[in-house]
């Protein structure tokens, strides 16, 4: 994706700091905004994560932070919540004067409650999703824990957050209070998305529960499992962006995403996503898995390894191989499964291996035949299963040539 930096002004006039992630190529085919945690930025490694997905989808994301936080001008004990729906208002209304209309609204914790506040003032957004979210805004309360009694009695109070120091004013708390979050629920009149974990341990899983049920629909829940607050975890973030885009397509028309200009019909394409660890982009047109390793080998285990994509090539073609034999001499085949495992063994352990030394690759197939099948038909398909193009292929001495590209490539 491209992320470009923006800047637009916020509710008073502040310069805001935000990214723009688009497609490399092409007019995306809708616009994000997405709204922070509490206390957080648009740099979070989650909101990062989610919106390449969702760019992976054809789908752009404006990121911001909001004012007096991440590198946006003012101050922070200025704010409210009120002042962070505005500051969402400001972010729409940059990108419509850019001929760029949002018609989704994606936010994280307090910045979920922030986009169910600031959609009545955005009539062009279609979807609304959560993460995380409070039902009612007052919940970030009870992270000022004894503080709170200094608000009041002061006025204000320095409250450490998320190891930083923050001045927070009894005006942010009276604004909190004032929110009439249930209303607004109720009269959203627009699908909502809400996704939280159950072992949340910042906003609890109850929340979720109360943020359904005022919500009319269509609305939607997902559990987001074992995740924590703020998606730490790649694969957290990952399964909440896939959701998103998946649930949002069918609300915002998506279609398939366009074909990257630089990647001709006939390439499969690898790109690194996580330079960090071994996790990799995989695309085909538009078509699009990921690669990864275990854990245990320094991976995220969020996609196939590498032998596992080859086993797998060797499954689906087997299988294409042997219903094509089927349906052409109309036999009853009703299903077919191989299972492929795939390790190395020592070639005078092989019969079939005359000629070669040392360790070779073993691909071993079993095929699941299910259907009034005769045992002569079951030996033709387990017979036609060798004719797969791959089969051949691994079995052939194969080359493979590599070279820098160009520059102009």
């Amino acid at each position: 994706m491209i992320s470009i930096r923006e800047e637009f002004a916020g509710h008073d006039g502040q310069t805001l700091a935000a990214r723009f992630d688009r497609p490399e190529v092409g007019k995306p085919q809708a616009v994000a905004i997405f709204a922070h945690c509490f206390t957080c930025s648009k740099d979070l490694l989650a909101v990062r994560r989610i919106a390449q997905r969702l760019v992976a989808r054809g789908v752009a994301v404006l990121r911001f932070d909001f004012t007096g936080l991440g590198h946006s001008q003012g101050e922070f004990s200025n704010t409210d919540f009120s002042s962070n729906v505005d500051d969402l208002v400001a972010a729409a209304d940059f990108l419509e004067q850019r001929g760029q209309k949002a018609t989704l609204l994606i936010g994280h914790s307090l910045g979920g409650a922030a986009v169910i506040a600031a959609a009545e003032k955005l009539p062009d957004v279609k979807a609304i999703a959560t993460i995380g979210a409070p039902f009612e805004p007052a919940h970030v309360v009870h992270n000022l824990g004894s503080s709170l009694e200094a608000i009041e009695r002061d006025g204000e109070a320095r409250v450490a957050l998320s190891g930083r120091e923050f001045l927070i004013r009894r005006s942010f708390i009276e604004d909190l209070n004032q929110q009439k979050q249930t209303q607004r629920i109720a009269a959203l009149k627009r699908p909502l998305l809400v996704m939280h974990a159950p072992g949340d341990l910042v906003v609890d899983v109850d929340n979720a529960a109360q943020i359904f049920m005022a919500a009319k629909h269509p609305r939607s829940f997902v559990s987001l499992d074992d995740a924590d607050h703020l998606l730490t975890r790649a694969q957290d973030a990952e399964y909440a962006a896939e959701v998103i885009t998946g649930w949002a397509s069918r609300y915002l028309g998506l279609a398939s995403p366009e074909v990257h200009a630089s990647a001709p019909e006939g390439i499969t394409r690898t790109a690194e996503a996580d330079p960090e660890g071994f996790r990799q982009d995989i695309t085909v047109g538009a078509h699009h898995i990921l690669a990864d390793e275990p854990v245990a080998y320094g991976g995220t285990d969020l996609g196939l390894t590498p032998y596992q994509l080859l086993a797998a090539g060797l499954g689906a073609c087997t299988s294409m191989t042997v219903r094509s034999y089927a349906r052409r001499k109309q036999i009853a085949l009703e299903d077919v499964v191989v299972d492929v495992s795939h390790d190395k063994i020592h070639a005078n352990d092989c019969s079939d291996c005359e000629g070669k030394s040392g360790k070779i690759d073993h691909f071993q197939r079993v095929l699941h035949l299910t259907g009034d099948l005769s045992e002569d038909q079951r030996a033709s398909l387990l017979a036609i299963a060798d004719r797969c193009p791959v089969h051949k292929t691994l079995e052939a001495n194969a080359r493979v040539m590599t070279r820098l590209a160009e520059e102009e490539e």
